[in-house]
């Protein structure tokens, strides 16, 4: 009986994957923090082609913010995006984490025409109010 309900719901999870229209021109957006680096490649309209971040990769802990893992995980989203049909991307890179620059590069060398570089990092106009100060 619960195997054949798990089939059942196998099943409909695989009849549900949604079709991407994929055009030669889309968009990356890579989301680089302290702890992760996460890249998306879309088309014009924002659906989403390929992803690929440094823990699914394979890296784990302090290893997935290195920019190694950053050109690896970049490098495999990359070849998704391709193999789907596109050729030339935008960027738009967020955030403070090391492995901003060398993702950049990997989506370049990777045979994708990149046309575009934006830094959409939010910078605060003095925001809110820093913590006081520690005391030790």
């Amino acid at each position: 009986m619960a195997k054949q309900q798990s089939a059942q719901a196998t099943a409909k999870a695989k009849a549900k994957k949604r079709v991407v229209k994929v055009e030669s021109e889309g968009k990356v957006f890579i989301s680089a923090t302290f702890n992760n680096i996460i890249i998306s490649f879309t088309n014009l309209t924002g659906q989403v082609i390929s992803w690929s971040s440094a823990g699914k990769v394979g890296f784990r802990g302090s290893k997935k913010n290195t920019p190694y893992a950053a050109q690896l995980a970049a490098q495999d989203a990359a070849k998704v995006a391709m193999e789907a049909g596109l050729r030339k991307v935008e960027v738009f890179v967020h955030g403070p984490g090391s492995g901003r620059e060398s993702a950049i590069r990997s989506v370049a060398t990777s045979g994708l025409d990149v046309s575009i570089i934006n830094d959409t990092t939010p910078i605060p106009h003095n925001g809110c109010r820093p913590p006081k100060k520690r005391r030790v």
